[in-house]
Order: C-alpha cells, then structure tokens, then sequence
C-alpha cells in the first residue's frame, strides 16, 4: 500500500496538509474526500504530483514544444480512433512509445501524424505522454492531457484513455445529432427562399407589363406584390442583395461578438432565450459540463483543477461563469452545489442529484447519470423540433405561395369579369 501526500480545503475553507495509505490515486481521492475534504494537490511519495505541472503541460515538454503548423483542425473522429487503439495498445501491455511509434506509421500522411512523431520524440527526450500532449493542443486538448496525466499517476492509463474515447464518442454523437436536426428545415428554407426570389424577380414583372398594358386598377393586394417585386430587382440596396447577405453578415457579426467574453456571454444568452431551441442548447450545455467533469473526477483529478478545465471546455460562456463562480466559492469552503444553485442555470434535479452525489461521496458517478438523463431529452426535444418544424414550414410556405397567387390572378378575374360583362 502506497502513501500519498495531500493539500486540501475543508468545510471552513481552510487548508489541509496530510497523508494517507491508499492502493491508488483513485482510492487515495476517494478516501480524501471521505474525510469531508475537497482535494487540491496529490502526490505519491517518491512520485509526481498531480494537478501541478502535470495538469499544466510544463516540464521537458514545456520546452521542447514542437507545436505542428497548418491550416485546420484535426477531426475528433481521428482523434477517438487513436485513443482507442492507444487503449488497447496499452492494455496489451506494450511500452507507450513503441505503441505511439506503430500507431504514427498507421496514420495517413498529414497533420496527425507529424503530431503523434513528435509526441513520440518528446517522450524519448524525458517527457512523460501528458507532457509531451499538452506541447501539442492542435489535437490534444487540456481535458485529454489533463485525463492522460491523471491515468499515468494512477497507473490506470489504459482504462483513462477508454474512458475518454468513450467521453469523445457520446459528445460527438449528441452533436451529429442537433446538427443533423437542422439539416432538412435549412435545405427546405434555403429551396423556398431561392423559388420565391426567382418568381419576384423573374415572374412579377411579367405581369405587372400585362396589367399595365389593360390599365385597370389593381386590387391592394396585388400593389403590395409589384412593390416587393420592385424592390428586390431595383430597391437601394436591392432585396436579393439583403437576402443573400444577411445570414453571412449575422454569422460574421457573431464570430466578432464572440471574440470578447462580454460578447461572448451575451449572444449564449440570447441564444438560451429562444423558445425550445434555447432550451436544447441549455440541456445540451449541462449534459457536456456534467459529462466533462465526471470524467475528470472519475479519473482523480482534483475537484478544482477539474472545475477550471470543464469551464473552459464547456462551449457555453453562461456556463462558464457560473462554474467559474462554484469554483470560488468551493475553494471558500463552500459545498458544489449550492453556489450552482444561486446562478440559476440548472434545473432543480441536477441541483438535487449533486446535493446527493456530495453527501454519498459519489459525485463523478452522479454527474455522469445527469449526462446521461439530459443525452436523451436533448435528443427528444431534437425530434420534436423536427416534428414541430415541418408543419410550421408547410403553413409558412403554403402562405406564402397562396398569397402570390391570390395577388397575381385577383386582376385577371377581374379583367375576365369586365370582358364577359
């Protein structure tokens, strides 16, 4: 049985300096918190820390940073594929750089692979894996060297890395997801709007040259069409101008809006705000930040350092700040879940499934049953915005449709009318 030494903060806030006897980091972080502790830094003696420069990406690595360059993001799926082969690998038995040599040789030629050579390199410099991962954040976040770290100083390498091929995977399942979602409305939209720009470009005047050459007086209706019609071949600036522009100058208004934390916050606000879409952005946000730190805890990594990784992985700068807040308050000595109570940004089960998860001292394994849970009313409340979308688009473009033509065939009854008259 090893010894482990600690730092961590008691109920009151204040500092504890300790060891304990434990078989590993896990049983170690377990029994810490058992005590009614909130662990800060642990480490085995004669071993390294972890939460320090572990959890940071200093050491050889810090120096010896060969980040690779290039246009581009690597694609997770890439990424869940090596760490499940790197898994088994390691599982296997296999020393961790000839398994970073083999997988580096399976790899097409590109950026994954000049990433895994040089994580490769610097662990043959000195550097252990998380080290030499963090020198490289192109495709290895902090939550992956965080995680990795936590696995080599439990020595549960294998099992960290299945975990977060597991963790990787569900997200970019709920994400495929929502997107896929928005697919059909936004092809359908997009068709709609394409006929509709066409006829009162190329239609509508047509007609307005056959009435004027009648010269009858044309119903309101009518007057209302040419008008739009005229506006988008001749209007300053033209509407087929607005409306090829619009969605392009709101996504470019969005990204400088985001560029900024101010900005940031107040357009995941607005967004949180519309009606059940905002809702399955906030479910959605809850499932990742909850997710994200009980993979984190369940690896050993210390609660606070856990918190400040998940805030700034979570994608939702709402969310953000309230962790950022949780985490405050519980190096003050306060409890998880009532400073996540006070931001009001969860609902009050997650509230209560933490509450629970403290006093049990199974926090990590009661988040990831939240993740679970709100996994699938995301993708419920996805299906039925899909089911509400497609009758809200046929009685939209129905409208549209029936009021073109009233507007276009009002003058011809009438000119049928006089001329039988």
């Amino acid at each position: 049985m090893a010894t482990f030494q600690y730092e961590a903060m008691n109920q009151t806030g204040q500092e504890v300096k300790d060891t304990i006897e434990a078989e590993s980091t896990e049983e170690a972080l377990s029994k810490i918190r058992g005590l009614g502790y909130y662990p800060t830094k642990l480490r085995q003696k004669g071993g390294r820390r972890l939460g320090g420069k572990a959890a940071g990406g200093g050491g050889k690595a810090g120096q010896k940073k060969k980040s690779v360059g290039g246009i581009g993001r690597i694609k997770v799926k890439e990424i869940t594929q090596f760490t499940r082969q790197l898994s088994t690998l390691q599982d296997a038995g296999l020393p961790i750089l000839r398994s970073l040599r083999i997988l580096e040789q399976q790899q097409k030629p590109g950026m994954l692979r000049n990433i895994l050579r040089n994580v490769a390199d610097d662990i043959e410099g000195g550097a252990t894996l998380s080290e030499a991962m963090a020198g490289q954040p192109k495709a290895f976040d902090r939550l992956y060297s965080n995680m990795v770290a936590a696995g080599e100083a439990g020595g549960v390498l294998d099992t960290i890395l299945q975990r977060l091929a597991d963790f990787m995977e569900k997200a970019q399942r709920l994400k495929r997801k929502v997107v896929g979602a928005m697919i059909y409305p936004s092809v359908v939209i997009t068709f709609a709007v394409g006929i509709v720009a066409g006829i009162m470009i190329a239609v509508v005047p047509k007609f307005k040259e056959i009435f004027q050459d009648f010269g009858t007086e044309l119903p309101g209706v009518t007057m209302v069409l040419i008008n739009i019609s005229e506006w988008f071949i001749s209007g300053t600036p033209p509407g087929w101008v607005v409306l090829l522009f619009t969605p392009i100058v709101v996504v470019l208004l969005m990204k400088l809006l985001r560029k900024a934390q101010s900005g940031r916050y107040a357009v995941d606000m607005v967004m949180l705000k519309i009606p059940i879409m905002g809702a399955i952005l906030g479910k959605s946000s809850i499932a990742r930040f909850t997710r994200t730190l009980g993979t984190l805890l369940s690896a050993g990594v210390p609660i606070l350092e856990a918190i400040n990784i998940t805030k700034e992985t979570s994608g939702n700068e709402v969310y953000a700040r309230a962790l950022g807040s949780v985490h405050d308050e519980i190096r003050e000595g306060e409890s998880f879940a009532n400073p996540l109570r006070a931001a009001r940004i969860c609902d009050g089960i997650v509230i209560n499934m933490i509450d629970v998860g403290e006093e049990t001292g199974d926090l990590d394994k009661m988040l990831m049953k939240i993740a679970d849970n709100y996994d699938e009313e995301v993708e419920t409340l996805v299906d039925g915005l899909v089911s509400l979308l497609e009758p809200i688009m046929v009685v939209v473009l129905g409208g549209i449709v029936g009021f073109i033509v009233i507007a276009l065939f009002l003058p011809l009854v009438s000119l049928i009318n006089a001329v039988s008259g």
